[in-house]
């Protein structure tokens, strides 16, 4: 690490915190909420807040909005400030456990914000999972504590995050370098391994940070040693003023193909090239763009029913982006980026 701060600094967290005057250059299609899953839903007499719901076996939950550090081009780094009350989250764990959508639900992700800016209430979340949603295995916890601030995982975190008689406790985070992987992150966490969490990344592809196949080559062999599992490579979402951080989808797939199948790193250490579209995520595989439009958008087929999509979630509208085919699987418009900096 100090070999790169004696070389100029640390340009792969420049990118990733400091505002950017191309912040303010505006595409079409471009939006400030990407994706609508916030729940529409009534339960004991009141409005559900800060509850998400796409997919058949998991709940997410958005306990704040706050975060240790504002990483520009997150997916909800536009959202309003909210942080949930105690009786909030005992609701939600409630609605969790008893509503009839939410009988095959099997996992909880506490996502946010960050929810471990919040460790007490987190606690008291994952106690209220435990007694009144018996029926939830997994409570997954996104996070970049232990990259922004990993003084903070302490012995009250550990002990908040400790596996449950009924479900056991995931971490998910974003390494997006290895020079992020400094020797108090490595601790931190090793620290939440040790307490009996399971940890895996969900790396976004940034311009300029990590879309080169040397970094990402370093980065995979530094997880697969750190013990954390490569699980998506996202491609950097639609977020308005945020285009300089993307690249295009075609040279994400170009760095993917290379990555995955080039002998370069493990086997075990192979993520997922990933799009969260407006109604969902979609893994690229062959044919799932179908179509292209003079915006720069693209059509993608993805493997969601309109069916299932109404039983899991039955207040579910589908978007202006998206329309279902003969065969009832949902296609969305996803904004591709050109890949070049616009300027302010």
């Amino acid at each position: 690490m100090n070999e790169r701060k004696d070389e100029g600094g640390f340009p792969f967290l420049d990118l990733q915190y400091a505002v950017d005057p191309a912040e303010a250059v505006d595409r079409t299609h471009e939006v400030g909420r990407h994706y609508q899953s916030e729940l529409r839903t009534t339960f004991e007499g009141r409005i559900l807040k800060g509850v998400e719901k796409l997919y058949r076996r998991t709940l997410l939950v958005e306990p704040t909005t706050i975060c240790a550090a504002h990483c520009r081009w997150c997916i909800r780094g536009q959202y309003e400030t909210l942080t949930l009350s105690k009786d909030d989250l005992e609701r939600i764990a409630r609605y969790c456990g008893s509503a009839p959508e939410n009988e095959d639900v099997r996992e909880i992700l506490v996502t946010g914000g960050d929810p471990l800016i919040l460790v007490d209430r987190i606690e008291f979340l994952l106690d209220a999972v435990e007694r009144y949603a018996p029926q939830v295995e997994v409570v997954r916890l996104a996070t970049r504590v232990p990259l922004q601030d990993p003084r903070r995982v302490d012995a009250r975190m550990l002990h908040a995050l400790r596996p449950r008689p009924t479900f056991r406790v995931e971490i998910a985070t974003h390494i997006n370098h290895p020079g992020e992987l400094f020797p108090e992150v490595r601790e931190a966490y090793a620290a939440l391994q040790a307490a009996g969490a399971r940890i895996y990344d969900q790396t976004v592809l940034l311009r300029g940070v990590n879309d080169s196949l040397d970094t990402l080559v370093e980065l995979y062999d530094e997880l697969r040693h750190l013990d954390i599992e490569a699980h998506y490579l996202f491609h950097c979402v639609p977020i308005r003023g945020m285009d300089h951080h993307r690249t295009s989808i075609a040279q994400g797939l170009d760095l993917f193909r290379r990555l995955v199948s080039s002998g370069m790193t493990s086997g075990r250490a192979k993520p997922q090239y990933t799009l969260m579209t407006d109604v969902g995520k979609v893994s690229l595989y062959e044919g799932t763009i179908i179509d292209r439009d003079d915006d720069g958008r693209v059509l993608i087929q993805t493997g969601y029913t309109y069916k299932d999509r109404l039983s899991w979630v039955p207040d579910w509208a589908l978007p202006p982006t998206a329309r279902v085919d003969d065969d009832g699987c949902l296609q969305v418009w996803y904004l591709d980026s050109d890949g070049g900096k616009a300027e302010a």
